[in-house]
């Protein structure tokens, strides 16, 4: 607690301010209640940290002879397979599917408590593996906070309300580049049907970028679904800005040649300057941010969210690129 003495400091006088303020009741057990949630999730994640995990999102309606169910399951067990967490959102149809897949020790829940829907599923309910929420925002920001990937099945308002969540997230930059699935039935059309929306009618109103969707997998493989997840990761490790500079950190450096090929395909994405090598900085040793990575570090267009993640998956087919995350 002394490393974080400050900050424990900004919540005990945010606290009292409140009510100091005259903060009507309800407006304090809202305040409460989604701190105590916050302290319960972020207990339920602490063991597991360093551990990738994903998240799976559909519908709770979706039944265990309904293709999408196996689709869930399966996708969630490969990965699980190669060391990721499964996390979803605990209730039944997809979320019960994905957790099946995964098994109860490679599967994390965080459900919603609703008068009406279903009790947590077993997979995730017992042995302190899933944490109950009142609110949605809360929820959300646990399913969202802790995963390197996230795979959406078809859905209803629910799962529609995560999907636009992570394309704002990812749009507005309030959230660092991940990859996110947007996974179907063989000749289903509930995600083309929604990219057309986009096309058709946000992209075309001028209310969205046409490039928006660029950096979302529209698949109807479990194997693309599960390529897309880990590949991500093969040598792209995070990022990190610097005022106007961005700062990628990758598991091998790029040759000369292989900088130079970069420079060209992605000029677009620079507001000045190239794509170059990068030496870590004071920051990032003094943060221990992953200071023995190779770095490169350019400035980029700040709309160019989508040609960012070309780029990063330009850099994970690299040559020089580890075999695998």
């Amino acid at each position: 607690m002394t490393a974080h003495r400050t900050l424990v400091r900004r919540i005990l006088e945010t606290g009292v301010g409140l009510g100091q303020d005259g903060t009507a009741r309800r407006d304090l057990k809202i305040t409460a209640a989604a701190v105590e949630e916050m302290r319960a999730a972020f207990r339920l994640f602490a063991p597991y940290e360093g551990i990738p995990k994903v998240s799976i999102f559909g519908s709770a309606r979706t039944q265990s002879h309904d293709p999408l169910w196996e689709l869930a399951a399966g996708t969630a067990r490969a990965l699980a397979e190669q060391g990721w967490l499964v996390v979803t959102g605990a209730g039944p149809g997809i979320m019960e599917a994905a957790a099946t897949g995964a098994g109860a020790e490679r599967s994390l829940g965080v459900s919603i408590r609703l008068p009406f829907e279903e009790e947590p599923n077993a997979l995730v309910a017992v042995d302190g593996r899933q944490v109950a929420m009142k609110y949605f925002f809360t929820r959300k920001l646990m399913l969202v906070k802790e995963s390197l990937g996230f795979v959406c099945l078809p859905g209803g308002f629910g799962t529609m309300d995560e999907t636009f969540e992570l394309l704002t997230l990812q749009q507005t930059g309030k959230m660092d580049p991940v990859p996110i699935v947007l996974l179907d039935r063989p000749g289903g059309t509930f995600w083309r049907g929604f990219a057309a929306f986009v096309t058709e009618q946000l992209a075309a109103s001028g209310l969205v970028s046409v490039d928006d969707l660029d950096r979302v997998l529209i698949t109807t493989s479990e194997a693309a679904a599960v390529t897309e997840i880990t590949g991500f990761w093969r040598n792209y490790d995070s990022l990190r800005w610097f005022g106007a500079e961005l700062v990628l950190r990758l598991r091998a450096e790029p040759s000369d040649a292989e900088l130079a090929d970069l420079n060209v395909r992605f000029s677009g994405l620079c507001e000045t300057g190239r794509i170059e090598r990068a030496t870590t900085r004071p920051e990032e040793s003094s943060d221990r941010d992953v200071p023995d990575l190779p770095r490169i570090v350019f400035t980029p267009r700040r709309r160019a969210v989508g040609e960012l993640h070309r780029l990063i998956r330009a850099l994970n087919e690299l040559d020089s690129a580890p075999a695998h995350a």
